[in-house]
């Protein structure tokens, strides 16, 4: 949010730089060569994609949050449904999403094959910048390749099973699966709203003995806002584990890597065989309170709440 702003162009070397089109910016992510290029030369190509249209009625129920309506989507139409589209997110339902839940449905633009994803300069992005802007947006006759119309209201918890993020199935489906390592945090779920999220279910309980918690801010001031507020501190008298801001477990580097044969639960966005650095462990994906939850019980739960 430092850097991104309505109208911008953004690029980076991860494919997850689409997070920033939470912000109203044509984000997408780059190939680590191109970007070395682009310091040399300040420029690149893009073929122009097509759009696609996803319009969102209503308001998420208690404990639903913005990873399930991503986790929705991509369950129904496919890893591949969106491929080199842009993504445009409309309807009423857009505003009762806040900055760090348009954050992590546009950071999962990627797991659909999409080229960017992109949300509205409206007031709720006015608010979070705290200052007047001027944002780009579709023309009212624009013509989109897909379009759908999804209710939130109808929406429930979900997770992205072993071993691809469109195998997708209930919470309930799967409770009582048990789990040996659970990761909060990560460019996905990793700001403060989500990080606050997970510190209230933990707050008074204990990790199960045999789950490791392990918990990554996405960033060093969001790590430092967590340590202000006392959720750190949570954090580690429930057992937790604090590591440093970075993709660390989730791609397989650092701290974290998972043991033979145990399932992880994890709040992060990719869950292919190998993906946390160990082909032989299993990764379901989820919201901050599920794993959160988990950890706690030892097992994937239902209902969710402790």
């Amino acid at each position: 949010s430092r850097y991104a702003r309505p109208g911008l162009l953004i690029v980076g070397s991860d494919s997850h730089t689409c997070t920033a089109g939470a912000f109203n910016a044509f984000a997408a992510g780059i190939d680590r060569t191109e970007t070395a290029g682009i310091w040399k030369t300040g420029e690149t190509w893009f073929r122009v994609p097509h759009s696609m249209k996803i319009i969102l009625q209503g308001r998420l129920p208690e404990h639903v949050y913005a990873k399930d309506l991503a986790l929705y989507i991509m369950g129904m139409i496919g890893s591949s449904g969106a491929d080199y589209l842009s993504v445009e997110y409309h309807g009423d339902g857009v505003k009762t999403l806040r900055i760090a839940d348009r954050m992590t449905i546009a950071n999962l633009a990627s797991e659909m094959g999409a080229k960017n994803a992109v949300f509205p300069a409206d007031g709720v992005l006015t608010d979070f910048l705290g200052e007047e802007i001027r944002g780009v947006w579709a023309d009212p006759d624009a013509s989109y390749v897909k379009s759908f119309e999804i209710h939130l209201n109808e929406l429930y918890p979900l997770v992205a099973c072993p071993h691809h993020v469109d195998h997708v199935k209930s919470v309930d489906e799967v409770a009582g699966t048990p789990i040996g390592q659970a990761l909060i945090g990560t460019c996905t779920n990793g700001r403060i709203e989500d990080l606050r999220e997970a510190a209230a279910l933990l707050k008074g309980n204990r990790v199960a003995g045999d789950v490791q918690l392990l918990i990554t801010p996405a960033s060093r001031d969001i790590y430092l806002q967590a340590v202000r507020e006392g959720l750190v501190e949570i954090f580690l008298q429930a057992g937790a584990n604090m590591l440093s801001p970075s993709c660390g477990p989730c791609l397989g580097t650092g701290q974290g890597i998972p043991p033979d044969g145990i399932n992880v639960i994890s709040t992060a966005n990719r869950n292919f065989l190998g993906r946390m650095g160990n082909p032989k462990a299993s990764i379901y994906l989820a919201s901050p309170a599920p794993v959160a939850v988990s950890a706690v019980n030892g097992c994937i739960p239902s209902p969710m709440m402790p």
